[in-house]
């Protein structure tokens, strides 16, 4: 979802926080700096006892030929701390739910609450069931393609990390090539699908956020800079525009602010899971914000993107014709928003950063949840 959260969720919804209440041992001895206080600069800390990484698959391979030294094997790179454990001949069942793990399911669901209201925002009423149902079908395949694919490109750094160790191609559940197989296959459907039976102009779409989540934040930002779930948060909230051309065959101004409100709810949402597990992420030496500053100024850096959400979804009240039920919720839902964030900056704990990570998945929810009952309301369904 976008991001690897969010909606596009990106690593979402987004964006990698599909499994974030699941509790395990940490994997990793490497040094760890004192809460709140600044990191050492990325690409600054040497893990001395880290084996050697296998033999590069071919998307990876392509990246260290194309992009910045930080993957082209030129310069210090996140490697396994343990070899992948391989699973013998693993049973039918159990490989149907790694592909389907593969897909990150929780980010999917986020990123779909987003679509859906957003049709019927567009057609202000009750878009048709088939065209509903057919652009989440294929919103579901491209986001799922999407999320396998970052899989097999991050399994190297997923097995550093307690969060995602149990992830299938860590655990060795499903081989590397048939899992790149399978997210191929998924975007390939996704397009053909959405052009069939949606429209051509969401097909692109779709298809343009993976290529954005994987080849823009996977390969690139997400090890090589802080701002990765900033930028990378764009392909979460593609699933706006997905919805709005499904109804329009078009797009408008009010689903590019759709689009912004996604695209700047991301960080705050995604950075205070991350302050949850910035460990995991010094440890794999990604450069999420709460592992490389202190956690005084990542929430900092929350509350100005919360503000910055608050005002937009009140701005879209005119820009959207939004009516008194959507202007309600947005209003006090971005209100309370705003003072867990500020509570976060006064007490920067990880039970308050997880109470604000809880709650912004609500957020969205009852969000666009109101957006779409402001409208069928008004059109007398």
């Amino acid at each position: 979802g976008a991001s690897e959260s969010r909606p596009g969720q990106a690593d979402g919804s987004a964006a990698d926080g599909d499994e974030h209440l699941r509790k395990q041992g940490h994997g990793s001895d490497a040094p760890i700096g004192p809460r709140g206080e600044s990191r050492q600069p990325h690409g600054s800390m040497v893990r001395e006892s880290t084996p050697a990484s296998p033999t590069p698959q071919p998307i990876v391979a392509w990246s260290r030929r194309w992009l910045p030294s930080r993957l082209s094997g030129s310069g210090p790179r996140p490697l396994a701390s343990a070899p992948m454990e391989s699973v013998a001949h693993p049973p039918l069942a159990a490989r149907l739910r790694g592909y389907v793990a593969l897909t990150k399911p929780r980010i999917i669901e986020l990123l779909l609450i987003t679509t859906v209201p957003t049709m019927i925002v567009a057609e202000q009423g009750l878009p048709s069931w088939w065209l509903m149902v057919a652009t989440v079908v294929g919103g579901t395949a491209a986001a799922g393609g999407a999320n396998a694919i970052n899989m097999y490109v991050d399994r190297d750094i997923d097995a550093l990390m307690r969060r995602t160790r149990n992830r299938p191609l860590v655990t060795g559940l499903l081989k590397p090539r048939n899992a790149l197989i399978f997210a191929i296959g998924l975007e390939f459907v996704a397009f053909v699908w959405l052009w069939a039976f949606v429209n051509l102009l969401s097909a692109v779409l779709a298809v343009a956020a993976c290529l954005f989540y994987v080849f823009i934040y996977t390969l690139w930002l997400k090890r090589t800079s802080s701002s990765n779930i900033v930028i990378g948060g764009a392909a979460g909230a593609a699933p706006v525009l997905i919805g709005w051309s499904a109804v329009t065959n078009s797009l408008a101004w009010a689903p590019v602010l759709l689009f912004a409100i996604i695209f700047f709810w991301t960080p705050p949402h995604f950075w205070a899971l991350a302050i949850r597990y910035e460990e995991d992420y010094t440890a794999a030496n990604v450069p999420m914000l709460p592992s490389v500053v202190s956690r005084h100024e990542t929430a900092v850096r929350i509350l100005i993107y919360t503000l910055i959400v608050w005002a937009l979804t009140i701005a879209f009240i005119p820009v959207g014709d939004m009516g008194w039920i959507y202007g309600v919720l947005a209003v006090g839902l971005g209100g309370f928003f705003t003072f867990l964030s500020v509570q976060l900056l006064r007490d920067p704990t990880t039970a308050r950063a997880m109470r604000l990570f809880t709650f912004s998945i609500t957020w969205v929810t009852l969000l666009f949840a109101g957006m779409a009952l402001d409208q069928l309301v008004r059109s007398g369904l």
